[in-house]
């Protein structure tokens, strides 16, 4: 177990500093010269002030150069200096990383829920209309954009019904889970139709398995037997989803608070590449992707200990 542990650690170091390039060789590839912006524009621009802006933000050295500079920088937790606003990098980040964490751990809530239990009963409920409901309906919130989604929400339950607020995040727990609700259904509707669907495929799985058939030759109770058996069984395939999901929702919610006007690490993103501002996309980016790899990480370890199968097979 230590000696997997150790495997899976070293594999996220290695993918942490390979994405930490890629990041930064992709903002540095973007479009457009940051120090242009740094110097104030074009206007009045001199070619000597320009050389100027980038020796003084280390922009003329080669790529690779830069690279270690601002890796040896995040290991001390600098993240830099935001070109737009002057603040540190770190200090944006973390103002605006609660309403975005607080974000997505509602929608999480609300997928895990809502999505695991349409599964459940669309499993049990299997050949009925109820079944076709959930798959049909599923189906549909699959395939539609969460931007789409989001304008299709704040029509029906913002304009038209006035139940929620459209915009920002709200104050204290009641007030910022009131305006988060519309933001949060939105990108986790996605996500709930997969749950239900690999819930359901999971449960129907484990409901042809031998032991299964015996049970029910034995006389148990149905609940029972969907409880202790084909529950337990398709657990693994459930929550190793349902991890891979919850991971890959920061990136989801760059397009939900840009919708929402919420001023969350997402929002931040967008207005950091619109002003080239560099250090600030870097910063949001390598959070994102750290944050994804360190969740995927935790679910392959935990996987083995819901499942068995896999623990037999890894060993």
């Amino acid at each position: 177990m230590l000696a997997r542990i150790s495997r899976r650690l070293a594999g996220l170091l290695a993918t942490l500093v390979a994405a930490s390039f890629v990041i930064f060789a992709a903002v540095y590839a973007a479009p457009g010269d940051p120090a242009v912006f740094l110097a104030g524009g074009r206007d009045k621009l001199t070619p000597e002030k320009l050389d100027l802006v980038r020796a003084q933000y280390h922009l003329d050295e080669p790529l690779v150069v830069q690279y270690g500079r601002w890796l040896g920088d995040c290991l001390h937790f600098d993240l830099g200096r935001s070109f737009k606003y002057g603040d540190q990098v770190a200090d944006l980040v973390a103002a605006r990383f609660p309403t975005t964490l607080a974000l997505v751990v509602y929608a999480t809530v609300l997928f895990v829920v809502l999505g695991v239990g349409a599964g459940i009963l669309a499993a049990v409920r299997r050949g009925t209309w109820i079944d076709s409901a959930v798959v049909g309906g599923t189906t549909l919130a699959a395939s539609v954009p969460s931007f789409v989604s989001a304008i299709a929400l704040v029509a029906l339950f913002g304009v038209q019904l006035g139940w929620f607020p459209v915009s920002g995040s709200g104050e204290g727990f009641a007030g910022g889970l009131h305006h988060l609700t519309l933001p949060a259904l939105s990108l986790a509707l996605g996500a709930l139709a997969l749950i239900s669907r690999v819930t359901r495929q999971s449960m129907v799985d484990a409901g042809t398995a031998d032991h299964v058939e015996a049970a029910r030759a034995s006389g148990i109770p149905e609940s029972e037997i969907v409880r202790r058996h084909i529950l337990r069984n398709a657990l693994g395939p459930i929550v190793t989803m349902c991890g891979l999901v919850m991971a890959g929702m920061l990136a989801g919610t760059v397009v939900v608070e840009t919708a929402f006007g919420i001023s969350g690490v997402g929002s931040l993103l967008v207005g950091a590449i619109n002003t080239h501002d560099f250090p600030v996309a870097q910063a949001v980016l390598l959070l994102m992707v750290t944050g994804y790899i360190v969740v995927t990480t935790l679910v392959d370890l935990v996987h083995p200990l819901l499942d068995p199968r896999v623990k037999e097979a890894a060993a």
